[in-house]
Parts: C-alpha cells; sequence; structure tokens
C-alpha cells in the first residue's frame, strides 16, 4: 500500500436517544447558530421542533435557512453566507442528509472567504477556514456526516462539482436510526445504491497488498446486500436503519481506503447527468456503474474477478476469468433492480440529444478517473450504454 496519514476529526454520536447531546456539543462554538435544512420533513416528522427545544435549553439564538435542494444549489448556499456574514454566526447546525451536509459546508467554508464560494468549486481557490458546524442526519447515503467532502450544483450554469478541504469535516454528528424512519422509499433505494458505490469507487485501483482494505469494502458491500432489501420492505425496522446508517457512514469517512486512492470516474459522470437533468444522485449512479465496470473490465479483469467471487458469490468453475467477473457485474444490476433501482436514462426519460453536452461537463478539467483514465470519447460510450 502507498503511505498515509489518517485523520478524521469529526466526533461521531451514534445511537437511539442522542440528540441530547446538542446540548454539550452545540455551545462549545458559539450562541449564535444558522439552523439549515431541506424541504420541511423535519417539521412533519417532529425533528424540527425537537431541535428547537433543546437549542432553546440552551439559550441559543437561532437564525435558518430551509429549504436545501436534493442536488443543493450555490445559489442557496449563498443565502447562509450572507445570513452568516450579516448577523455574525458563530456555528451552524445542519439538519438533514448529505444534501443539506453539503449545503451547509459551503455555507461554512464561504463565511471564511472574500470571493465567490463558486471558485472552491470550479478550483479557482481551496478553503483554508470554516465556520464550526455540526449536524443531525436525516438520511443513510453519501456519508457527508464524516467526511469533508461535498458537492454543489450551479444551476445557472448546469455544472456540479465535488469539492472539499481539511477545514470541512463536521465538528460533530449525531446519528439517531429513529431519524431516519420517515425515509421514503424510493430515497432508502437511491441511499443504498449511493453508499455501495462509495465502496465500489474505492475497490477500483492499482495499488498493491491492500488485502485488509478489501475486506473492509467488501465487507461493508455484503452487509449493505443483506440488510438493504428488508429495509426496503420495513422502512421503521430499527435495526435495519441502524445496520444501513452505520454502513453509509464507514463507506466514505476515510476509514476503508487508508493507503490507496480509489476511482471516482461514475461519480463524475453522474455529476454531469444531474447537473443536466437534476435526477437524484443514486439513481443516477446505479444506471451508469455498471457500465463504468463493463468498459473497464480489461484495465484489470482479476479485480473485477475477486469482487464477483467474494461479494456477488460467483462460482467460478469451469469459467473464464472474464466470464466470472463479468457475471459479477450482471448480479450488481440485478441486485440493485431487484431493490428498485433504475437500470436506463430512459427511466428518468434521458435521450441522446444532450449526451456531447454531458461528457464535455464531465471532462472540463480534463481526463479523469484513477483506475483508467477517462476522456470525452470514453465518457459517451459510457452514457451511450447506460442509455
Amino acid at each position: 500500500m502507498e503511505n498515509f496519514t489518517f485523520h478524521n476529526p469529526t466526533k461521531l454520536i451514534f445511537g437511539k436517544g442522542q440528540l441530547e447531546q446538542l446540548k454539550n456539543e452545540l455551545p462549545q462554538y458559539g450562541n449564535k447558530v444558522l439552523l439549515v435544512y431541506g424541504g420541511g420533513s423535519i417539521k412533519r416528522n417532529g425533528l424540527y421542533d425537537n431541535v428547537l427545544s433543546l437549542l432553546k435549553e440552551i439559550d441559543a439564538e437561532v437564525f435558518e435557512l430551509a429549504g436545501v435542494e436534493p442536488n443543493p444549489r450555490v445559489s442557496t448556499a449563498r443565502k447562509g453566507i450572507e445570513i452568516c456574514k450579516n448577523e455574525g454566526i458563530d456555528v451552524l447546525l445542519a439538519v438533514g442528509g448529505g444534501s443539506v451536509i453539503d449545503c451547509t459546508k459551503a455555507i461554512a467554508a464561504g463565511a471564511k472567504y472574500d470571493g465567490d464560494v463558486w471558485d472552491f468549486m470550479t478550483r479557482k481557490a481551496v478553503a483554508k477556514e470554516a465556520l464550526p458546524f455540526g449536524t443531525v442526519l436525516t438520511l443513510a447515503a453519501t456519508g457527508s456526516e464524516m467526511n469533508a467532502g461535498s458537492v454543489i450544483t450551479n444551476w445557472e450554469t448546469n455544472e456540479k462539482f465535488g469539492w472539499g478541504s481539511g477545514a470541512t469535516f463536521p465538528k460533530f454528528s449525531i446519528l439517531d436510526p429513529v431519524h431516519t424512519y420517515s425515509v421514503p422509499k424510493d430515497q432508502t433505494i437511491y441511499g443504498i445504491v449511493d453508499m455501495m458505490s462509495h465502496v465500489l469507487e474505492h475497490y477500483f485501483h492499482h495499488v498493491q497488498n491492500t488485502p485488509l482494505q478489501d475486506r473492509w469494502c467488501e465487507s461493508i458491500l455484503k452487509t449493505v446486500m443483506e440488510a438493504g432489501p428488508k429495509l426496503v420492505e420495513d422502512l421503521e425496522n430499527y435495526e435495519l436503519r441502524e445496520t444501513i446508517l452505520y454502513c453509509g457512514t464507514m463507506a466514505l469517512n476515510g476509514m476503508v481506503n487508508m493507503g490507496y486512492r480509489g476511482d471516482w470516474a461514475t461519480h463524475n459522470i453522474e455529476h454531469a447527468v444531474s447537473a443536466v437533468y437534476d435526477i437524484p444522485h443514486g439513481g443516477g449512479l446505479a444506471i451508469i456503474f455498471p457500465n463504468w465496470m463493463k468498459y473497464n473490465l480489461d484495465v484489470n479483469v482479476s479485480r473485477f474477478k475477486q469482487l464477483a467471487e467474494r461479494v456477488f458469490d460467483v462460482d467460478p468453475t469451469g469459467k473464464s476469468e472474464r466470464d466470472v467477473a463479468l457475471e459479477g457485474i450482471e448480479k450488481l444490476r440485478e441486485f440493485w433492480n431487484s431493490i428498485g433501482a433504475p437500470a436506463r436514462l430512459a427511466d428518468y426519460e434521458i435521450g441522446d440529444d444532450q449526451l456531447e453536452v454531458m461528457a464535455e461537463k464531465t471532462v472540463i478539467f480534463g481526463e479523469f478517473g484513477n483506475f483508467k483514465k477517462l476522456n470525452k470519447e470514453d465518457t459517451q460510450e459510457i452514457l451511450r450504454a447506460s442509455l
């Protein structure tokens, strides 16, 4: 494996009833709080009232930014930054899923920056500092609750980019599986696909001697595949919500990929698709990832074969290495289909009319991917196979 330094400063507070910890954690960072949340589900399920009650107990001065989108907009982040600067906000609290947390990261960094926050997304600047923020997670999917990454969309330019810095780790994250009970079936499915995709992005690399990391990745995938279908049919099962919630965090908090860097090409492609069509991120990944895998199968067929045997239980007897690998890819597709994930861009009524535009947006920073460098033509082929 490669040399590495691992540091994750986020305090993870996990389990039933842990929301009370807000009273201990938040006052450490100040009294003026910007509460950031999405479309109102936290008001319908009572979480909003519970959070406000706890903030009242610690005499916090609360400001609010509601309406964060599923693919969070830079325009929304700018509104939050303006509140922070005008009101002298001390600390932010994100209550929601990955989109709310991603937007909060942009606000926290933008509030300490003199330029436009979009500079971070377009690589014109790196966030060197940020306001402190905590999270109360309501959706198992992105892992944003315990990493420094964020994905922001500019709807005016139809661009969607990932970014992050050492300054954008949450100070603390509260994860109570009960807070995910109200997540509807489709969003639960997208979350399962998203966390599995994070693990798969890690898995495809060329670094030698990563047996423990491989097993960590494989165990998360197996665990999600065991619990996920049951959860889709039993949305308020505490044990299943607990398992999936923990898997989502562990998939992207830096633990499983110590000593190497994964691919991330599929995420780049999906970001371009959802920047143009605003589809659910998990849905886009379910469509694109198996086609990326087929397109790159011969880069390192033994890697795909290992995944097929260890995760998808493909029997290699009498089969070529390539046939085993292909069967594994098909089993991934079958699993995602079985829980209700989409299989084709046509499922979102997406045709080939914007295919070149999406490919161009994918390569805006040049060739991408670490398993194999992809260009515009490669991207078009993968997208065409996804139609």
